[in-house]
């Protein structure tokens, strides 16, 4: 046998054993990042009344809420408000950030708060039930509800499929072309050769896209790979900072500062280190960049600008960070992007389907020789 086909044959087994492996999983990640491009729509369309909320003479300060909620929750990692541009009639919807000391845990919680009477509508962990099934799917997306080790999976399956997805490159190598311009059709009525014409063409003209889903998804879940993380989820957080500027003050002070920032998220410190922040896009700002391209961070305790954040004046590298997340979740365009986005999402799935057929194809032909 010759060197090339000994280096075929060793490339075809690790992109079967790469596949074969990662199969299961894949199928759970796709499926579950498809409906997590509409997380926001589909969460607002199964509450719809429990996002109401009757409009009375005014809202309640967002010192008012702060304090409410660092009472019930008095040893939170951070606060985050995800719907600074709610309508009138829409209720608070906040992301908490706790820890329990535990790494097979990976501590989310929702809280929905009515901004006029302080009544809380929905409460709970990402991984209740409770705490609606848009946020149990993500969280499950990226830890399989099983904490840092989950995290870990998630971004070891990036590597395993990206390996899967260049080894697949260099055994059909001679197909993809053919495939992109449009020479290799579907044999519909070929059960033989049914799941292999699906294999190929599915895994031709989702190739870019699942690279840079599955790379970016690595990326999002490096953290898992430092100790000092896993050293810091095993401590328990100390009580809330009590000693922070109005929340209320904090907030208008950004927005004189930057005008036609509009918000998409506001992120409020509960521990030392970290800085207010509200994060958005300005109108000049690049689409590819997503919901937070721009935004600005303010001294908790002192109310100082600790940073401006514009998208046309990041480095190369900050703008190389700031892609990530929005190639990974297809927020970046509109309709037709976010739909391709769900219709990408299935085909590690399909891929691995077919290439499971593929296999056991090939293990009765093997037997019937």
């Amino acid at each position: 046998m010759s060197t090339k086909n000994k280096l075929l044959r060793w490339l075809f087994r690790l992109h079967g054993i790469t596949g074969l492996v990662t199969g299961v999983f894949l199928i759970l990640l796709g499926l579950s990042g498809s409906a997590l491009v509409f997380m926001e729509e589909l969460d607002q369309y199964t509450n719809r009344q429990l996002f109401h909320v009757q409009e009375t003479r005014s809202k309640m300060s967002l010192d008012r809420i702060y304090h409410q909620i660092t009472a019930k929750y008095p040893r939170l990692s951070g606060i985050a408000w995800l719907n600074p541009q709610a309508a009138s009639d829409e209720a608070y919807n906040y992301r908490l950030y706790l820890n329990d000391g535990k790494i097979h845990t990976y501590d989310l919680a929702v809280l929905t708060i009515d901004p006029y009477t302080g009544h809380i509508i929905r409460e709970g962990r990402y991984d209740q039930w409770q705490a609606g099934f848009m946020q149990w799917l993500f969280q499950f997306h990226f830890s399989f509800h099983f904490g840092m080790p989950g995290t870990l999976l998630t971004a070891v399956l990036g590597i395993t499929m990206l390996i899967s997805i260049l080894t697949g490159i260099l055994i059909y190598r001679k197909q993809v072309w053919k495939v992109l311009c449009f020479k290799k059709s579907i044999r519909w009525h070929n059960k033989r050769m049914l799941s292999s014409d699906l294999h190929r063409i599915v895994g031709v003209w989702s190739l870019i896209f699942n690279a840079v889903i599955f790379f970016t998804g690595f990326w999002l879940n490096l953290f898992a790979f430092d100790a000092h993380t896993w050293h810091a989820k095993r401590q328990v957080n100390p009580p809330n900072l009590t000693d922070v500027l109005s929340i209320d003050s904090l907030y208008a002070k950004a927005s004189r500062t930057l005008p036609r920032l509009k918000a998409h998220s506001v992120y409020i410190p509960t521990q030392p280190g970290r800085g207010f922040a509200i994060r958005g896009n300005l109108p000049e700002d690049n689409p590819f960049f997503g919901k937070a391209a721009s935004g600005i961070s303010l001294n908790v305790k002192s109310g100082t600008i600790e940073r401006i954040q514009m998208s046309d004046k990041l480095s190369f590298p900050e703008k190389c960070r700031a892609l990530v997340l929005p190639l990974h979740a297809g927020n970046f365009g509109g309709l037709p992007i976010r739909v391709l986005y769900v219709f990408i999402g299935l085909t590690p799935g399909l891929l691995s389907i077919t290439g499971f057929l593929l296999y056991l194809k090939k293990l009765a032909s093997k037997h019937r020789h």
